[in-house]
C-alpha cells in the first residue's frame, strides 16, 4: 500500500536551511517506510512560494483563493505530515503559523506530525517543545514523540543524522499503523472525520432560519 506523506517547510531563503532539513527527514522517512513493506508518495509545499496567497486569504477573512484551498485538501487527505519551521523571535515563523491558522480545526484529526525546527544558534531548540508541539496538540494531531532541532552547527554531524533516523523510525510505524482490535471484541474508536474547510457543508433555507418569527423582532 502506498502512503501519502506532506512535507511543509517555511524556509524564506533559497537555498534554505529549513528545506535540508525537510529533505533530510523526507528521504529517512522514506526509506523507513519502505523498510516496513509500503511505500510513499511525498509532496513538498514550500510556504514562501504561497506567501501572497496567504496574506489575500487571511485579509479577506478566511476566504480561500484556489490554490489555497487545494493545499488544504492536500493536507487533510494526507496519511501523515512532515512540519519544519526557521525559529523567529524564540517561536515558529509568522508564515508558518499564517498557515496554520487557515487550516481548518479538523483537518489533522488523529494525523502523525512530525515536527522540526532551525535556528542560528541550539538556545532554541526547547521552540519544538513550547510552541510547536502545544500548536499541533490543539489541532488534536498524533506528534511523534522524537522532535529534530537543527542549530547551523548541526548540520552533517552523527547527532543530528541519529535524531533524524530516530524520528523517522516513530513517524513511519504511525503513518502505516492498522487497527490492532479483535473482530467481536471492544472495536477502536474512530477519529473525528478530517476536514479541509475548502468544501461548503449544505445550506439551510433562507425561509427555515425566518420560521417562527414574525417580523418585528419577536418570535413566535
Amino acid at each position: 500500500m502506498s502512503r501519502k506523506v506532506v512535507v511543509l517547510t517555511a524556509g524564506l531563503s533559497q537555498p534554505s536551511s529549513t528545506r535540508l532539513l525537510a529533505d533530510q527527514l523526507a528521504a529517512a522517512v522514506s526509506a523507513a517506510v519502505g523498510g516496513r513493506g509500503e511505500s510513499v508518495k511525498l509532496e513538498v509545499i514550500e510556504l514562501r512560494e504561497l506567501a501572497t496567497e496567504l496574506a489575500a486569504t487571511m485579509a479577506t477573512g478566511g476566504i480561500a483563493t484556489p490554490t489555497i484551498s487545494a493545499v488544504r485538501e492536500r493536507i487533510s487527505q494526507a496519511d501523515g505530515l512532515i512540519a519544519v519551521t526557521p525559529v523567529f523571535a524564540s517561536s515558529y515563523s509568522g508564515l508558518f503559523k499564517m498557515f496554520i491558522d487557515i487550516l481548518d480545526p479538523d483537518a489533522l484529526n488523529a494525523m502523525p506530525v512530525l515536527i522540526a525546527a532551525t535556528a542560528g544558534t541550539p538556545r532554541h531548540s526547547l521552540v519544538l517543545d513550547y510552541a510547536m508541539r502545544p500548536l499541533f496538540t490543539y489541532l488534536r494531531a498524533v506528534i511523534v514523540p522524537t522532535g529534530v532541532f537543527a542549530a547551523t552547527e548541526d548540520f552533517g554531524s552523527t547527532g543530528l543524522t541519529d535524531r533524524i533516523h530516530r524520528a523517522a523510525a516513530e513517524f513511519a510505524a504511525l503513518v502505516v499503523a492498522e487497527p490492532t482490535s479483535v473482530a467481536g471484541f471492544l472495536q477502536d474508536t474512530e477519529p473525528r472525520k478530517r476536514t479541509s474547510g475548502s468544501t461548503l457543508g449544505a445550506l439551510t433555507p433562507f425561509s427555515s432560519l425566518l420560521a417562527g418569527h414574525t417580523g418585528n423582532g419577536v418570535a413566535r
